[in-house]
């Protein structure tokens, strides 16, 4: 989708709010203005992951205490628009939006969990992640007028 008008409100998912999502928490919540209402969550329960840490410390960016957490753990279950990252967190918030007037992106992202090798290959494929998850974020966030600014 083209770059657009920000929704007052994003929510990410992905299967358990342990990599995909957080980590587009985060990058969105840097990249667009504070007044943006942006959270995340999973499927089901996820344990947190210490590569995606180590990925957004690069960054300069930082999960701090903040831990998984599911749809049922959210306390508003209404957003503008819900970004999923896997195919089960499509089907999903489709279920979920079914009676809502709720904006559904399907942004199929790898999982860098299945990667396998040296820590630094499994490093790869978490970066990798990260800057797919930045590029899209900008292409379809960004309004002209931050980008002419940064031209």
């Amino acid at each position: 989708m083209a770059a657009g008008p920000a929704p007052r409100s994003i929510l990410f998912v992905c299967g358990m709010n342990a990599v995909r999502s957080p980590m587009a928490e985060l990058l969105a919540r840097r990249a667009l203005p504070a007044t943006i209402f942006v959270a995340s969550a999973g499927v089901r329960a996820g344990e947190r992951d210490p590569f995606v840490d180590a990925v957004l410390a690069e960054d300069g960016l930082s999960l701090g205490e903040r831990h998984p957490r599911t749809l049922d753990d959210l306390e508003d279950d209404y957003f503008d628009l819900i970004v999923t990252l896997a195919p089960e967190a499509h089907h999903a918030a489709l279920e979920l939006t079914r009676s809502l007037a709720v904006e559904v992106e399907y942004w199929p992202t790898p999982d860098p969990t299945n990667a396998g090798g040296t820590r630094e290959q499994v490093m790869a494929a978490y970066r990798d992640v990260r800057e797919r998850l930045k590029a899209r974020i900008g292409r379809r966030f960004l309004l002209p007028e931050a980008k002419n600014a940064t031209d």
